[in-house]
C-alpha cells in the first residue's frame, strides 16, 4: 500500500514538474513592404526547444528562418533586431551539423498558398535563464532560403516578418 502511495505521488510530483516547464511565443509582424505574420511557439522539451510555428503571406517556396539577438522589431526593416542568435560564436550554418549558431533554424517552406507550418526539437537554446535562452529576443522570416554557407547570415535576403519571444 506505501509503495503504491508512494508511486502515485511521485507520478502527481512529475505531472506537476512537466506542467512547470517554461513556453513563450512569438507573433510575427510584416516589416515594412511586406505581407508576411505568423506565431510562433516555444515549449521546453527536456534540455530541448519544441518550436512551432504557423506563417503566411509569404511567397512560395523556401525562407530563412532564425532566431535574432535583440527583441527589437521597431525598425522598418527590423534590423533592430541585430544579427543571429549565436551565445557560443559559432560559424552560420545547418542547424543539422555541430558548427552552427543558436539561432540558425531549418527552412520555413511556404506551400502555393503562401502559408507554411514547421515543426522542430532543437538543442543549443532554452527557455530557462542563462546565455543560451531565447527569452527576449526576436524571431525573423527572411525573403530567400539560407544557404547555410555564406556568413553570418547565409545570403537569405530581407527581413520579412519579425516577432519578439515573449513567455507565455
Amino acid at each position: 500500500m506505501r509503495q503504491c502511495l508512494l508511486l502515485a505521488l511521485a507520478a502527481v510530483l512529475l505531472s506537476a514538474c512537466a506542467a512547470m516547464a517554461p513556453s513563450a511565443e512569438a507573433v510575427l509582424q510584416p516589416t515594412k513592404g511586406n505581407t508576411a505574420s505568423g506565431t510562433v511557439h516555444f515549449d521546453q522539451a527536456g534540455e530541448m526547444v519544441r518550436i512551432s510555428a504557423l506563417v503566411q503571406g509569404l511567397t512560395p517556396g523556401a525562407h530563412a528562418f532564425h532566431i535574432h539577438e535583440r527583441g527589437d522589431c521597431t525598425a522598418p526593416d527590423a534590423a533592430s533586431a541585430g544579427g543571429h542568435f549565436n551565445p557560443f560564436g559559432k560559424p552560420h550554418g545547418d542547424p543539422a551539423r555541430a558548427a552552427h549558431h543558436a539561432g540558425d533554424l531549418p527552412m520555413l517552406v511556404a506551400g502555393a498558398d503562401g502559408k507554411a507550418r514547421f515543426e522542430a526539437l532543437m538543442d543549443g537554446m532554452t527557455l530557462r535563464n542563462g546565455p543560451a535562452s531565447l527569452m527576449g529576443r526576436s524571431v525573423i522570416v527572411h525573403a530567400r532560403p539560407d544557404d547555410f554557407t555564406t556568413q553570418p547570415s547565409g545570403n537569405s535576403g530581407a527581413r520579412v516578418a519579425c516577432g519578439v519571444i515573449k513567455a507565455r
